[in-house]
């Protein structure tokens, strides 16, 4: 699996999703979609979008990755996840011609989504893309909006060495008439989007600037960006007819009506522990900004995976912090001792824990109740953090 291996297991071509939509008699073709793309955000975007859609009487499916505490997360409606009946029956039914494909995880996640969305006849999909765009397996469907959040850099042995590459595979979710809303997107990237948009004949917005906005329960000033685009984007969704009311209970009730963790999310107070799976330059760079403005001593748990450009994720964060390096339990993460080694050349030097919850107890020890913990680097640092305190409880 990608998620927990890494690039042995990363297949770029849609041939293998594009046999399992036939396998399965074209699901994708009996669905209603709204595609999310983009480096960091794109969550949020999807479930803002999927709550709104939800609070105004829609039945809502929602694919996202990756999964924190349950696979299931993976797959929704209406914020509930899929069955584990459904997960196992899909297997049983398909497990054989499915082997045969030598479908990559993703591949048997994605067929399996859509299959269940169809039998359950949602009305409307919100779908984000796993990595990419172009060649991501989310890209076999027509959807009637697309989304690109941002671009940062991310992936780039995957998606390329250079913004302007990473922007060309997230714009590949453009299709054909289909309306494009863009987020946050670097002013010199903009020509990417614009050109393949013109390619296709779809309409290009850009995220309205001073919004009245609303409160939301996804904390961090970063959402307003990310609540900004959603609204921008409803205009493109008219046939919902989504009343106001359903627009602010949306976005007001986000994370209690999809279920959606990890995301500067409060697991406790004094001290104040946040966790956030921040894991890519951009997304570290706003991280930063908004625990700064805590003014608090900062005990941060940290832990990344081995593809990432560890050095210059590292630089962003302060010097004044105290680090307890980590590792989350998947083959895919840096070993700790290497990353405590970088940590110490960058003058930020810090303890080493094998396990992500004996870094964590480590840092409550030696916190103040008004200090600030921290849990970060990886979605799966964070995964294993709420793993360890559901067992706790």
């Amino acid at each position: 699996m990608y998620q927990r291996v890494g690039s042995a297991a990363y297949k770029a071509d849609l041939s293998n999703t594009e046999a399992l939509m036939d396998l399965l008699g074209h699901p994708e073709k009996n669905l209603k979609f709204i595609h999310v793309a983009g480096t960091n955000g794109k969550g949020s975007v999807s479930h803002m979008l999927a709550s709104i859609l939800q609070e105004a009487g829609f039945k809502t499916g929602l694919y996202t990755s990756p999964h924190l505490v349950d696979f299931r997360e993976r797959i929704k409606i209406n914020g509930k996840m899929i069955p584990k009946e459904s997960v196992v029956d899909f297997v049983k039914d398909h497990s054989e011609t499915i082997s045969g494909l030598q479908a990559s995880f993703f591949e048997w996640t994605f067929a399996l989504a859509l299959e269940y969305f169809r039998n359950q006849k949602v009305d409307v999909v919100v779908l984000e893309t796993g990595m990419g765009g172009r060649l991501d397996s989310t890209n076999v469907v027509t959807p009637l909006l697309c989304l690109v959040t941002n671009i940062s850099m991310d992936h780039a042995q995957f998606l390329g060495n250079t913004l302007e590459a990473i922007a060309g595979e997230k714009a590949g979710i453009i299709k054909e008439g289909v309306p494009v809303v863009l987020g946050n997107i670097q002013e010199e990237l903009i020509p990417v989007f614009r050109k393949v948009a013109d390619e296709k004949s779809a309409p290009l917005s850009f995220t309205q600037k001073g919004l009245d906005l609303y409160t939301c329960d996804l904390k961090g000033h970063f959402q307003d960006e990310n609540q900004s685009q959603v609204l921008t984007a409803l205009k493109y969704l008219s046939e919902f007819q989504l009343a106001e009311e359903s627009v602010q209970n949306g976005i007001e009730q986000t994370a209690l009506n999809t279920g959606l963790r990890g995301r500067f999310e409060r697991l406790q107070e004094q001290p104040l522990v946040i966790a956030d799976i921040a894991h890519n330059k951009g997304a570290v760079e706003v991280l930063v900004k908004e625990i700064q403005k805590f003014h608090r001593k900062v005990h941060c748990v940290w832990g990344v995976v081995n593809d990432k450009k560890i050095e210059d994720i590292l630089q962003l964060l302060p010097e004044d912090w105290t680090f307890y390096y980590t590792q989350a339990s998947i083959p895919r993460a840096l070993d700790v001792t290497k990353l405590e080694a970088i940590g110490k050349d960058q003058s930020k030097p810090g303890s080493a824990h094998k396990e992500v919850s004996k870094a964590f107890e480590n840092a409550l020890q030696n916190s103040q109740k008004e200090d600030l913990i921290l849990i970060s680097g990886s979605a799966f640092v964070v995964a294993d953090l709420l793993v360890y305190l559901e067992e706790k409880d």
